[in-house]
């Protein structure tokens, strides 16, 4: 028998960070993944620990660390992360550090900000993957997912493919729903990456909301093309779209015409679309 791959590491550590400035406070809160490449053969094949990191210890690496590393940007506190457990454990030659941000958003108490109340923004979450290795090379991807976007018109489906199996009617107007997952991959230091992911989201949502659709795939690449053209930093983004199926409810039986107002959504079984566009 061969090992011919392996890591190992520790998921879902949370962390919350309060930043006070006088009576006004800002959080972030991040769910943070390690996994560590390296020198770990001995263990999965002789049962020799000496050069095991604890997951544990990842842990408690991930709080120690975000006292003075976690700031703004969470891509700024992988590569802090990913550059510790390089400098820390010889043995490790690769660090593969994901964080998914937790939205968080200031309340409006009679029309005024709050200094400390929040409340949790919805399920569409920010994140991003840092790979950092021994020989120097880093890699930086940001993107977001759960993002749940829908329009009502201006999306059609005709044309396709139809044989005995099929029963799915053709249209020219329907709605268009999906929970979008979505990451760009810089080729370089951005001057800011919120600034930058930024500029990337909302190109891909104008393409979305104003492109004509005539399948999830065209919207797909219209929408990557979009951030592409906009963000000189990124070289490449990877979207997935899995259809949030809108169905027409028959109302016949309750002698009713259905104009296209009502639908039921669902998402089992859903169409799954995904696409990488390069430049």
């Amino acid at each position: 028998m061969k090992l011919i791959s392996h890591r190992y590491g520790k998921a879902r550590v949370r962390v919350l960070k309060v930043f006070r400035d006088g009576a006004r406070h800002d959080i972030r809160e991040v769910e943070v993944s390690v996994m560590l490449e390296g020198n770990f053969d001995p263990a999965y094949l002789h049962g020799d620990n000496s050069l095991v990191v604890a997951t544990d210890t990842m842990k408690n690496t991930v709080h120690a660390l975000a006292k003075e590393k976690l700031q703004q940007q969470i891509e700024d506190f992988g590569l802090a992360l990913g550059g510790h457990f390089l400098e820390r454990y010889p043995q490790v030659s690769r660090a593969i550090i994901r964080l998914v941000e937790q939205p968080w958003a200031r309340m409006s108490i009679d029309g005024q900000p709050h200094p400390h109340g929040f409340t949790a923004g919805g399920p569409a979450r920010p994140f991003a993957e840092v790979s950092c290795a021994r020989d120097g090379a880093t890699s930086v991807e940001s993107g977001v997912e759960d993002l749940c976007i829908l329009k009502t018109a201006g999306s059609g489906f005709a044309g396709y493919v139809k044989n005995e199996y099929t029963t799915l009617a053709e249209t020219k107007d329907r709605i268009l729903a999906t929970n979008m997952e979505a990451s760009w991959h810089f080729a370089g230091t951005p001057r800011s990456y919120s600034e930058s992911n930024g500029r990337s989201l909302d190109a891909m949502l104008r393409a979305f909301a104003t492109q004509h659709s005539p399948s999830v795939q065209a919207s797909l690449y219209l929408m990557a093309s979009a951030a592409l053209e906009v963000v000189p930093e990124i070289d490449q983004v990877r979207v997935c779209m899995p259809n949030k199926h809108c169905l027409l409810v028959n109302l016949a039986p309750f002698d009713l015409e259905n104009g296209n107002e009502i639908f039921v959504p669902t998402d089992e079984p859903h169409g799954e679309i995904e696409a990488i566009v390069t430049r």
